[in-house]
């Protein structure tokens, strides 16, 4: 192929795909500089003038000629404002990689440019099926990929190299068939307040008062599957493994914090969302700082939360039936979180709860279905 006379033009009328010209070498430097872009990707570090020169007037032009690399220059708003390229193709199958300036990200420019990119792979190409790779934890990434339909999220330990350094991979593909749309659910944390405290986002900042939590001797007790002892980067795994939760469509997780602190009080979460018998039904968990007891933060917690659990997805909330809260037979004070709230016990596992010296405590069940909450 000629370039750039052969490249197409790629458009949904808001983002357009089209060749790389000698005036997109300065915004794509100055994008490389981004640590986001540095972090996540394998560009060289330090990104230099001459790097971005090399990538668009030698090694994207020798890609579309030589039918091994097709890339694009992403433009949003009359201007250069990412690249995205497909590679490989053997067989059908081909991977796509892109990258955008900082500047325009969260406005859904990357998912239009990618869903153009691989129509065309398909369409153009000919290709049976796209891959998207990224390093472990550029949920970013991940999050385009999940809007534009990638599916069969594997993560491959080890799998990806940058600058020498091998590290996990998350790998999903999407085939000529397949809708361009997500599959499943990603949940998000919307922010609740009420009763003197307020349901948010874990943060990074929450990581002392999370260790602080999680080594009481209480909260030890009856969580025996916690870490013992409960190290602070146990409680900056937690926080992390949470983003993880809501982009598997499995859980989302709360930080309760003082209303007019801010500071952490607790963590409730509601979980095993994609159960594989039922999907309607989602487990309230929690636990406590020893400081916020005895002041009713957690029943209040649960309150706020519930009305949100029976929301429908289409409506912002997680369309759920059926919430389920499991409670030790003995600790009175997670039981009575449930009663509050209008919970109805209907049953007990017996022996079931496991303790740390190797003992087991009967479990209790309680349930709330979503028409009795509504009818009162």
């Amino acid at each position: 192929m000629r370039f750039p006379e052969d490249v197409p033009v790629l458009t949904d009328g808001v983002v357009t795909l089209r060749a790389h010209t000698v005036d997109d070498i300065e915004p794509a430097y100055r994008m490389c500089q981004d640590p986001v872009m540095q972090e996540w990707t394998t560009i060289p570090v330090p990104y230099l003038r001459e790097h971005a020169v090399s990538f668009l007037t030698d090694v994207v032009p020798n890609g579309w000629r030589t039918n091994t690399m097709w890339a694009w220059a992403i433009e949003y708003e009359g201007r250069y404002a990412g690249t995205i390229d497909l590679g490989d193709g053997e067989g059908g199958v081909g991977e796509v990689g892109f990258a955008l300036s900082p500047d325009v990200r969260g406005n859904g420019v990357m998912t239009r440019a990618l869903k153009l990119a691989v129509r065309h792979a398909f369409d153009g190409l000919g290709w049976e099926r796209v891959i998207w790779r990224a390093f472990v934890g550029n949920y970013a990434s991940r999050r385009v990929a999940w809007k534009a339909g990638f599916r069969g999220l594997v993560r491959v330990q080890g799998g990806g190299r940058a600058r020498g350094v091998r590290k996990d991979e998350w790998v999903a593909t999407l085939g000529r068939e397949d809708e361009l749309e997500p599959q499943g659910n990603w949940w998000s944390v919307p922010m609740f307040e009420g009763g003197g405290i307020r349901l948010r986002g874990l943060r990074d900042s929450d990581a002392q008062r999370v260790q602080e939590a999680c080594s009481d001797e209480r909260t030890q007790y009856w969580l025996a599957g916690m870490p013992s002892p409960y190290r602070l980067e146990d409680a900056e795994g937690f926080i992390k493994t949470r983003l993880h939760l809501m982009a598997g469509g499995e859980g989302v997780a709360w930080a309760i914090a003082d209303l007019a602190s801010d500071e952490l009080l607790g963590n409730v979460s509601i979980f095993d969302l994609n159960d594989r018998i039922d999907r309607t039904v989602g487990e309230i968990g929690y636990w406590m700082h020893p400081d916020a007891r005895g002041r009713k933060v957690m029943t209040s917690a649960v309150e706020l939360l519930i009305p949100h659990a029976f929301k429908p997805v289409a409506e912002g909330g997680l369309g759920r039936r059926r919430l389920v809260l499991k409670a030790a037979e003995g600790n009175s004070a997670s039981a009575h979180v449930a009663e509050a709230n209008g919970f109805t016990h209907v049953g007990t596992e017996r022996a079931a709860s496991p303790r740390r010296d190797g003992n087991y405590d009967n479990l209790l069940t309680f349930d709330l279905l979503a028409d009795e909450y509504a009818a009162r």
